[in-house]
């Protein structure tokens, strides 16, 4: 898909995710009405809060959120602050929304057969974008707070891991309105093509990518591992107490031994982190066939939404399997967990995306054997020629003669005719003879 198609779709998006965003913190304005905690609830009141006060331009209700603002002397400057870092992540959320549906839409058009891995993507990306705002514009929250220097990271940590359950439902909105900008933009287009790689090449490629998520899941993830990650740096001065940043970015889940409980439990609890890890497993089995060109920075978008909707199938299951509370409390703590861990998707994504790419690429060409034309001398997408961009292998070389079909005479007439010689000399063309040949006698 050119450029100029894919990229009214994706500013269409990126304007619509940053609308509603905007829309939502301006909502919470109404939560400072009176009487607003009492029709709500203590509970629902608190729980909307923190919701919604992350993308809330007005400083006092940011300041009721996370201490962002704060009244001195200088006010009119720290307030002055507060307005930049909201402009910063309003303008963040559009950029880095738009730059990943670029990428998205022209490697996975939304035409047919492809609208429903085009929706999940779209609605993945959106999350991410948005929690990369909130991460890029937090030191100016920090600095409007009045303390910049004082435990800038721990500051940073809990700043840019707020505002990520309002990002669900919004995002998928945008991804939406996204997919079906895109449907307008190719209305009258042809299909795309679809890339082609071998089956057993993929599946290798699949795995390699999900080992790489493993090591955050299982190993890094465990308690002793993450208490180590947790106390093993600890940094002077402004870059103090990184601990909290690094589990944030590093670490995708949590667990420990079964500790004398019922093993049946601990197996439960743990079918998250399985379903976690199958979904990431299928994802990257099925992207490459998915899109029209397979690229690195293709496949590593595709990976890290492919993390990210892992990460929600897995909080949705816990919810359901293990904690099984559907009461009003329950449903607003299991809402209040959505979108968790979505910064270590993006790194931990990034790499399978990449191992992933480079593994189709290095399998790709290990099974093109010199002088072989078949299937797995070619995966498309990683180098090559225009449009399929596969790996560099033999031309096909069509139908052969073998040393069964007889002789095959020289010149045009042998290639021409499949390399069979004709009784007497003649050609196809009504029983004329060649140039230069006798005709038969009668």
């Amino acid at each position: 898909m050119e450029y100029r198609y894919a990229a009214i779709p994706a500013v269409a998006g990126g304007l619509m995710l940053t609308l509603l965003l905007w829309w939502a913190g301006a909502g919470a304005d109404a939560l400072q009405l009176d009487g607003a905690t009492g029709v709500l609830g203590i509970e629902t009141d608190a729980a909307l809060r923190s919701w919604l006060y992350p993308w809330a331009y007005d400083p006092y209700a940011g300041a009721l959120a996370d201490g962002s603002a704060v009244s001195t002397s200088g006010g009119s400057h720290y307030l002055g602050l507060h307005h930049t870092a909201m402009q910063i992540r309003f303008v963040a959320v559009f950029v880095f929304y738009a730059a990943g549906a670029l990428l998205l839409v022209r490697r996975i058009p939304a035409e047919r057969g492809r609208v429903r891995p085009a929706l999940l993507a779209l609605w993945a990306w959106g999350l991410v974008a948005g929690t990369l705002a909130v991460t890029v514009s937090s030191p100016w929250l920090i600095a409007a707070g009045g303390r910049g220097s004082y435990r800038f990271l721990p500051h940073l940590a809990g700043l840019s891991s707020s505002g990520r359950t309002v990002l669900v439902p919004l995002a998928l909105a945008a991804a939406v309105w996204t997919v079906f900008v895109t449907r307008l933009a190719l209305k009258h287009a042809e299909p795309q093509p679809r890339g082609d790689v071998p089956a057993r090449v993929a599946l290798v490629a699949a795995t390699v990518g999900t080992a790489v998520v493993a090591v955050s899941v299982v190993v890094l993830s465990y308690q002793e591992n993450a208490a180590r990650i947790q106390t093993a740096f600890t940094g002077e001065g402004f870059l103090s107490e990184p601990g909290d940043l690094l589990r944030q970015w590093l670490v995708l889940s949590a667990w420990s031994g079964p500790a004398g409980g019922p093993i049946g439990d601990w197996l439960l609890v743990r079918l998250g982190d399985v379903l976690l890890l199958t979904v990431v497993w299928c994802a990257l089995r099925w992207l490459p066939g998915v899109l029209t060109r397979v690229s690195v920075p293709a496949m590593a978008a595709g990976a890290v939404c492919a993390v990210v909707l892992g990460l929600l199938a897995r909080h949705l299951v816990r919810v359901a399997v293990v904690d099984g509370s559907w009461n009003y409390r329950g449903v607003l703590q299991a809402a209040s967990g959505l979108g968790d861990g979505t910064s270590a998707a993006v790194l931990w994504g990034t790499l399978a995306g990449v191992a992933a790419a480079v593994t189709l690429r290095m399998s790709g060409r290990g099974m093109a054997a010199p002088g072989s034309g078949g299937p797995g001398s070619l995966v498309p997408g990683l180098a090559g020629g225009p449009g399929s961009g596969g790996l560099p292998g033999p031309a096909s070389t069509g139908n052969l003669p073998s040393a069964a079909d007889g002789p095959v005479p020289d010149g045009p007439a042998g290639a021409r005719d499949g390399g069979q010689p004709r009784p007497g000399g003649r050609s196809q063309s009504g029983g004329q003879p060649r140039p230069g040949e006798q005709p038969p006698p009668r």
